[in-house]
């Protein structure tokens, strides 16, 4: 009768404003439960009734009764308040939660270390994250179940020093670490913005880690190893996933991921084949499929992304959206913007980074209107432009020598969209103007910037003067770089590229001689070919390839056949003072002719050859591809590190600005 009866007398009672109000009914109720009530402590039954239904009324959701029913009961157990807890936090109600914690402290519970692990987490999942920052400063018996309620919070909000900082201090005091500590504060190092290098941090933890003996724990090595790919290391996320005695499939996919997003994507493919044989019980998600699908990109391999294409059908995992964007990207960065089109228009719905891939797509391949068709179309349906969004349509203008259009969009970002641009955005708009030999409103934009100008920003401008060989603002920004980026070789190469064309040949010999004197090196040209389904790579001047000797014939011939026909090698590229025959054969060494020829050999006649290449596109292999699609009657797709170059009968989609 008790529980029955409850509900309505708290519904019923006089005063609605007042939860501690008390009536008559109620204290009339013990009696009626008295005279039904065999047990030999009536008294302690009410209160264990009353409890117990607090929690019931938690777990159906009726919180405010719950509350009401607290104020009357002497006795709360620790479970009853574990339940209101949790149940402000799933209704995410502030206000109750704050109630609920001076009911708590009323009654002495506010020393309870089990409560305050529960509190902080309340606070946390209620925004507080201030309030769960007090709940742990007030509590005196702090277990590492505290200290890792606190962790949590703060890793998830991206304060990752002030929870490196807590860190020290539990050690300082003597509390044990256990697998979820390390977790979090492997976390923190990600999200953390350290004075000094975070990834220093995280090899003193992972220290931590060998010395306590988790190094055997999966949960915390792939958090580590998810540490060492996010800063670039990845020789030690390998060193830590190779150490591994068992492995998952978040343990797989996070190795796969390193090697994905490190420019490293024949490794990514080759682990993923290799999980796909080894690793029965690891069975890929989604997580997986986005990074396989971006290694594809990388190689520009249709093959293999239309066989995970393939798997992700079968698996059932089509309807996740971003999985459905990187299919978009993939079929992009392998030059079938039409498949990326089909994948976009099937979908059911399109988040902004749906659009944003699409826009990209098109953008990369210098179809600048179009993409800025596309971009409009976001918007008409109704999603807002992000910060994303801005670089790819801004990228897209600067391909395709859209100035004035280019400058509107960049110009509406605060004023229309309340979007601050960023360093990305002024990198775009440099790049843009630079581009389109604009060097002069190139500068002044970079002048007028409200914060400091980055590597991006500064690169962009070195890049559009070795376009226009302009020496001075070469020297300019490059000055810049070298003091941002000391240990960028890309740099040095650059302006002693703006010397050679110059014909200042003693500067570009004294830049060379300063990237020696540094230890760096100049990062060698790499392209990578597809042919039935295997990738294939050639570096610059590659004598490994068991072809060498037949591709190496092949270019001699078509040189000389070029040559016949009027073309001119662009010996100024090479950066050494060597004579013009030396100069013409490092030339017909460049990997991305290595990979054409191989591509014409081992491919049927008609087939579509298509090229990654890592670098930008050097002026005479662009002019030697063009005659090869023309003479050998070809269409060869080639992605450099900017953009798509589409070659058909001699003609290039890029019109000879890239």
């Amino acid at each position: 009768m008790w529980v029955l009866q409850i509900p309505q007398i708290v519904r019923h009672t006089p005063s609605q404003t007042h939860p501690c109000y008390t009536s008559r009914a109620h204290s009339r109720l013990p009696v009626t439960f008295l005279s039904l009530s065999p047990s030999n402590n009536p008294i302690k039954d009410i209160k264990n009734n009353n409890n117990q239904l607090i929690q019931s009324l938690c777990k159906g959701g009726n919180l405010k009764q719950a509350i009401h029913l607290l104020c009357s009961e002497p006795n709360p157990t620790q479970q009853t308040f574990e339940h209101l807890i949790y149940s402000c936090a799933q209704q995410k109600s502030l206000s109750d939660g704050l109630d609920i914690h001076r009911h708590l402290a009323n009654r002495g519970f506010d020393q309870d270390p089990f409560l305050a692990t529960k509190l902080i987490n309340m606070y946390y999942e209620l925004g507080s994250i201030d309030l769960a920052r007090k709940v742990f400063e007030e509590t005196r018996e702090r277990t590492i179940y505290v200290w890792n309620a606190l962790f949590r919070a703060l890793a998830m909000v991206g304060r990752g020093e002030e929870l490196l900082d807590l860190y020290v201090q539990m050690n300082w005091i003597g509390v044990p670490s256990d697998r979820f500590t390390y977790t979090y504060v492997l976390k923190a190092c990600v999200v953390s913005e350290l004075s000094v290098f975070p990834l220093q941090k995280g090899k003193e933890i992972h220290a931590h880690i060998l010395r306590h003996g988790y190094e055997a724990n999966i949960h915390a090595m792939t958090t580590l190893l998810d540490v060492y790919a996010k800063f670039g290391s990845v020789s030690y996320a390998n060193s830590v996933f190779c150490a591994m005695p068992t492995k998952n499939f978040v343990s797989w996919s996070a190795m796969i991921a390193c090697f994905a997003k490190n420019d490293m994507p024949m490794k990514a493919l080759e682990l993923f084949q290799l999980m796909m044989l080894e690793a029965c019980d690891s069975v890929p998600n989604s997580v997986t499929m986005v990074s396989v699908l971006q290694a594809c990109a990388g190689l520009a391999a249709l093959e293999q992304g239309k066989l995970i294409h393939s798997y992700i059908l079968r698996r059932g995992l089509d309807s996740i959206l971003p999985v459905l964007s990187a299919l978009i990207t993939m079929y992009g960065k392998c030059g079938e913007i039409s498949m990326g089109q089909r994948v976009f228009d099937n979908m059911k719905n399109r988040d902004v980074v749906s659009w944003n891939s699409l826009i990209s797509n098109y953008g990369m391949h210098g179809f600048g209107k179009k993409a800025i068709q596309i971009f409009e179309n976001m918007i008409h349906q109704g999603i807002s432009p992000s910060y994303i969004s801005f670089i790819t349509v801004l990228g897209a203008c600067s391909h395709a020598g859209l100035v004035e259009e280019g400058k509107i969009l960049f110009e509406s970002m605060l004023s229309k969209y309340r979007i601050h641009p960023g360093m990305e955005h002024y990198a775009c708009m440099v790049d843009l103007l630079g581009r389109a030999n604009r060097l002069d409103e190139a500068i002044k934009l970079i002048e007028d910037m409200h914060f400091e100008p980055g590597p991006t920003v500064w690169g962009s401008l070195l890049g559009s003067c070795r376009i226009h060989c302009n020496v001075e603002l070469a020297e300019r920004a490059s000055t810049m770089l070298f003091e941002l980026e000391p240990k960028n070789a890309g740099n040095y190469v650059l302006l002693a590229d703006v010397y050679a064309e110059a014909k200042m040949w003693s500067e570009a010999k004294s830049v060379m001689k300063q990237l020696e004197a540094r230890g760096l090196q100049k990062l060698p040209g790499c392209s990578w070919i597809e042919v039935k389904r295997k990738v294939y790579s050639f570096v610059s001047v590659d004598e490994h390839n068991p072809q060498i000797e037949e591709i190496q014939a092949l270019l001699v011939k078509l040189s000389t056949e070029m040559k016949e026909k009027g073309y001119v090698p662009q010996t100024n590229v090479v950066l050494y003072d060597l004579d013009e025959e030396e100069k013409e054969r490092i030339l017909l060494g460049h990997s991305e002719k290595l990979a054409v020829a191989f591509g014409l050999i081992n491919t049927a006649k008609g087939e579509t050859i298509r090229i990654r290449k890592n670098l930008r596109l050097c002026e005479d292999c662009h002019a030697v591809t063009k005659f090869i699609s023309k003479f050998a009657n070809r269409e060869i797709l080639v992605r450099d590190v900017n953009r798509f170059h589409h070659f058909r009968d001699g003609v290039c989609s890029c019109g000879d600005y890239w």
